[in-house]
């Protein structure tokens, strides 16, 4: 199929997908005319792609991610021995960032508590 009908397959802009294959995630293979042709299993395939963005994870993380998923259903399922050590780093940089921007919040909220009530309230 053509980048159109896996875009309207998907639900995933053309553009979107020319990313996904700039980032090595689709491999489509080329037209003598030079025109993408894509797989039937590039829609899962863009679907697990979609997920793991979800999920917060960076296009280079998801590369080695990818082969290394299956999908049951709603979820995805891990095919390979390493990935969930590889995912569980990754959960506790994420829980690393959720925790200096609530720092950041927190700092944030005692500035704010420290202004004058008219300047609070934008009536200076």
């Amino acid at each position: 199929m053509r980048i159109g009908e896996l875009s309207r397959r998907s639900g995933v802009s053309q553009r979107s997908l020319r990313y996904y294959e700039e980032q090595g995630l689709l491999r489509p293979a080329r037209r003598p005319s030079g025109y993408r042709e894509y797989a039937a299993d590039d829609v899962g395939t863009v679907r697990r792609i979609r997920s793991l963005l979800a999920a917060g994870l960076p296009t280079t993380a998801i590369a080695e991610v990818l082969p290394c998923v299956r999908e049951d259903g709603e979820r995805l399922v891990p095919t390979c021995p390493q990935l969930v050590r590889d995912l569980t780093r990754e959960r506790d940089r994420i829980d690393r960032a959720i925790r200096d921007l609530e720092v950041s919040r927190d700092l944030l909220d005692r500035v704010i508590a420290g202004a004058p009530e008219p300047v609070r309230s934008g009536r200076t």
